[in-house]
């Protein structure tokens, strides 16, 4: 039979391998979720702080030309301090809101419409210019064929308003080369996508 002061070592003992084990298994789970609270807290920190970092910039429409940057009426992404401190108070630049963004389509859906109107009335005018026949131009007679000086865009522009009193800019006009009687076609270029071909009749008189 264990002697009582050999039971009183073994109780000790096992009572001591129990405290270690509960202080071991609470102490350090506690110390394991502190410091991954702390790392999630940390973690957070750094995700707030992109965000806020990924805030600094500033969509913004551009009120007139800006050099290296972008032409008026563009809509760029810049950062908040160049906008603060360079666009704004010089007055290039405003924040872009819906009710400005509802406004610039306003605008730009009736400038396109202007666009439209003023291309179909040039292809109207053009329809006009190639079905009214040749316009005739009169000059002195030389020798053969040829004539007293050349006809020029501004006999042209002349003779278009005396026919079809129609005011024509004669730096839109195109003419070939003429120093003599016959048929030659010129051009008006009435808008950047139409373009009328006249006949010319020059005949000596």
């Amino acid at each position: 039979m264990q002697s009582v002061a050999a039971m009183a070592s073994s109780t000790a003992a096992s009572l001591s391998w129990s405290s270690s084990s509960w202080f071991n298994s609470h102490c350090l789970t506690r110390t394991s979720n502190s410091e991954a609270t702390k790392f999630t807290d940390k973690t957070s920190n750094l995700m707030v702080v992109a965000q806020k970092k990924a805030k600094k910039v500033r969509k913004v429409v551009l009120k007139e030309d800006v050099t290296d940057l972008g032409k008026k009426g563009e809509l760029l992404d810049v950062k908040a301090g160049f906008y603060r401190n360079y666009l704004l108070p010089l007055g290039k630049a405003q924040i872009m809101t819906p009710t400005l963004l509802k406004e610039m389509k306003i605008e730009e859906e009736r400038i396109e419409a202007e666009k439209k109107r003023v291309k179909e009335e040039a292809q109207q005018l053009a329809v006009m210019f190639e079905t009214v026949g040749a316009f005739k131009v009169k000059r002195k007679g030389g020798k053969g064929k040829q004539i007293f000086g050349s006809v020029t865009a501004q006999d042209l522009v002349d003779i278009i308003k005396a026919q079809l009193q129609r005011e024509v800019d004669k730096r839109i006009i195109s003419l070939p080369e003429i120093r003599e009687t016959g048929e030659y076609i010129a051009e008006l270029k009435l808008h950047p996508e139409v373009t009328a071909r006249i006949r010319l009749n020059v005949f000596a008189n």
